[in-house]
């Protein structure tokens, strides 16, 4: 957003929480790769004492707060999580866009107004979003095969995807043995496998900003780590080199902003309020304000501003705070004998994928459950201390027996992870919590959700699926997991891929932002985050995020400022 607007000639004030980090300082080559450090303490994440928020299933339960990381992995500096994603980087199915109207339109009234799901389109089309995926891709220098190139079919990438207008700006990283295995295995069984594209760059690559990138060296240090090498596509590596120089950017560190203020008449914004290092409570004035903070962190802003009617599940009146959805994930650990996976080659988001089953890429007619997954196995696995997890069930835990064990499945160890959509549910919301506050006195955040019998159901089905091609890959050993079958929590990391809160949509009674993500309520506030999405998709947001977030700053220096007022009416 930052980059854009400035470019455009705009005068931009960023306030970040964080401090300021960057790749030379704080994540060298010489200190990057230190599982203990950032794997396992998790020191470039914001810590829980200082961001936290209260969790419940139903609304007759009292919510508690959560008191370790859990799912939420939210960034702890400058760039946000953007510094230590893994860099998977996809592109959302033309059918996420329109999930309601498609659905209805292949299925049927009924299941789409399933008594549970909340579905809604987005306001947008694949199509719409397209040119800003392409632009997003480009800045980041993508490695990635087209498999539909302005509708033809490509051998080797993904056929099932929307149509691109070009190819990816570098191409695919390695194929490593854990894929080669998953390759053979599916394509036997009729599926279409690629290798996923990602922000762990492939080759040398100068950006349109003019900022130069490396290659991965296939270190294998990546989620949950900076990048010395300058390869993985962080705001660090590929945006601030160009914004930092820029006289109209000013950054302002360790800053919490604690509400979006209002004006008297409550049809604008004229600034925010943020407390600075030493407890000190500022106003910065602006015309235009932008929330880009992570998905939770934009959703209690708003209602902490109160800016939109908090949404209510009793009779689903209200918009803020609606549509909360997860990632719904099964899938299986396998081990296969003989093999030598080599897993300390890899990358955060190097692997294969077959999306056959995902999205409306199959025929739901006879399935109890909407949508579907990402079936991937990941070359990444091979960091001492977490992998010391991985072994087949029955295998002792400590001692010589755990060291035996270790030795011998260490090279033969993979993974089908399914990474599936989430519906949302009407009873899946956020809202301010009654009873606990943060350090500034203002309300925690309070999540009450649970998974949705569709998403449960296809969480079953996909683990299934799985296991059949585990078994055609040839794996003696297989532990299958669905984190589905049982109540949702916030405390085991299925995935960090938490959405919804400020759902985006042509209609006012159901979206707090319009398609531009610019506030119903207040014209001169917009949204960006992942926080705007309705429900979410098999795959990873960062980049729709991305392509989202450049579109709306062209928006606003091509449309808003020579007119300003409602960029949709209604």
């Amino acid at each position: 957003m930052a980059e854009e607007l400035t470019r455009a000639g705009l005068n931009v004030v960023a306030i970040d929480r964080g401090p300021w980090i960057d790749t030379s300082t704080h994540t060298p080559p010489a200190v990057d790769p230190d599982e203990l450090r950032w794997g396992i303490r998790k020191e470039l994440f914001s810590p829980p004492k200082d961001n936290t928020l209260t969790f419940r299933n139903t609304l007759d339960q009292t919510a508690v707060p959560q008191r370790d990381f859990g799912i939420f992995e939210l960034g702890g500096g400058v760039g946000g999580a953007g510094f230590h994603w893994a860099g998977m980087a996809w592109r959302f199915n033309p059918y996420d866009f329109e999930i309601r109207s498609k659905t209805i339109e292949r299925y049927g009234i009924d299941r789409a107004e399933d008594g549970e799901l909340q579905l809604q389109d987005w306001g947008i089309t694949y199509d719409e979003l397209e040119p800003f995926y392409d632009r997003w891709e480009r800045i980041a220098g993508i490695s990635g095969k087209a498999g539909n190139l302005n509708g033809e079919k490509i051998e080797g990438g993904n056929v099932l995807e929307g149509p691109r207008s070009r190819d990816y700006p570098t191409p695919p990283l390695k194929t490593l043995r854990s894929m080669e295995v998953f390759n053979e295995a599916t394509e036997r069984m009729g599926y279409h496998p690629f290798t996923i594209p990602v922000a762990n760059i492939s080759q040398a690559y100068v950006n349109p900003l003019g900022v130069s990138m490396g290659a991965c060296s296939y270190c294998g240090f990546c989620l949950g780590f900076g990048c010395g090498n300058f390869s993985k596509s962080s705001p660090q590596a590929c945006i601030f080199p160009a914004l930092m120089r820029r006289s109209n950017f000013r950054l302002l560190t360790e800053s919490c902003v604690t509400r979006v203020n209002k004006a008297p008449d409550g049809q604008t914004v004229t600034g925010v309020t943020y407390v600075d290092a030493h407890g000190k409570e500022h106003v910065q004035e602006g015309d235009i304000v932008c929330i880009t903070a992570f998905q939770i962190d934009s959703t209690r802003l708003m209602l902490l501003s109160g800016i939109g009617q908090p949404y209510d599940p009793r009779d689903q009146s209200g918009v803020v705070g609606r549509n909360f959805s997860f990632q719904t994930v099964s899938g299986v650990d396998m081990w296969i004998e003989g093999e030598q996976m080599n897993p300390f080659i890899g990358a955060g988001g190097l692997g294969s994928q077959i999306d056959d089953f995902n999205a409306d890429n199959f025929d739901h007619s006879d399935l109890d459950f909407l949508h579907g997954a990402g079936m991937l196995t990941l070359a990444r696995d091979g960091m001492p201390i977490s992998k010391a997890n991985k072994l087949p069930q029955g295998s002792p835990r400590w001692g010589s027996g755990f060291k035996q064990a270790y030795k011998d499945h260490y090279q033969t160890y993979t993974t089908i992870f399914n990474q599936g959509s989430s519906m949302p549910i009407k009873h899946g919301y956020l809202d301010l919590d009654p009873n606990y506050k943060d350090k500034f006195g203002q309300p925690l955040l309070r999540l009450t959700y649970d998974y949705s019998q569709s998403d449960r159901n296809m969480a079953k089905f996909t683990m299934d699926r799985s296991i059949e091609i585990a078994k055609e890959m040839g794996a003696q050993h297989i532990t299958p997991f669905n984190f589905a079958d049982k109540p949702f929590t916030t405390s085991i990391i299925a995935s960090d891929h938490v959405i919804g809160g400020t759902p985006m949509g042509a209609d006012p009674r159901t979206s707090v932002v319009n398609p531009y993500l610019q506030s119903w309520d207040c014209h001169n506030l917009f949204i960006c985050s992942a926080s705007v999405f309705p429900m979410n998709s098999g795959y990873n947001p960062t980049e729709t995020v991305g392509a989202l977030a450049i579109r709306t700053a062209q928006a606003i220096h091509q449309q808003y400022i020579q007119n300003p007022g409602a960029l949709v009416k209604v």
